[in-house]
């Protein structure tokens, strides 16, 4: 099975960066996983929201397949513990999916063409975090599930 994670918008903080980079370099010993970075929108502001929100979809989905299963990370998406997380993941490896891709939206969230596409949403927290942070957090949460279908001593419940 093949992971992508896809988001709008580049990281500039360079501590997440490298949070990031450790972890991604940590995951190719289980999945082949990537990041694919969206650029942001050009002249934004001379833009409504719902027409930014509509650019941004045709952007992520152009990145995506027909065959492609993809998750939205969404704040009003289904909340897993990190082992219930590491068992959806693992089911979704014994299904017949060979490539999941998650998003993360722009900053008004995921246009209705999007959530249309979508077959699943999940949500890290109830909680807001800034786009470049919720990519670390996941890319995390993947290792994690990871070495918990492993057996592994990382994650200690």
């Amino acid at each position: 099975m093949k992971i992508t994670l896809i988001c709008i918008g580049k990281t500039d903080d360079q501590h997440i960066v490298k949070g990031i980079e450790i972890y991604t370099k940590r995951l190719k010993h289980y999945v082949n996983f990537q990041i694919v970075t969206i650029p942001d929108i050009k002249n934004s502001k001379n833009l409504s929201e719902s027409q930014q929100k509509e650019k941004e979809a045709q952007l992520l989905l152009k990145n995506c397949s027909n065959q492609d299963f993809i998750i939205l990370l969404d704040e009003r998406g289904k909340e897993y513990t990190s082992v219930e997380f590491s068992a959806f993941l693992e089911k979704q490896m014994v299904s017949s999916v060979t490539h999941l891709v998650f998003m993360i939206g722009g900053p008004y969230g995921f246009d209705d063409t999007v959530y249309q596409r979508a077959n699943a949403k999940v949500s890290l927290s109830r909680m807001t975090f800034s786009h470049q942070m919720v990519r670390l957090f996941f890319v995390e949460q993947i290792y994690r599930a990871y070495t918990i279908m492993r057996g592994e001593p990382y994650h200690h419940e």
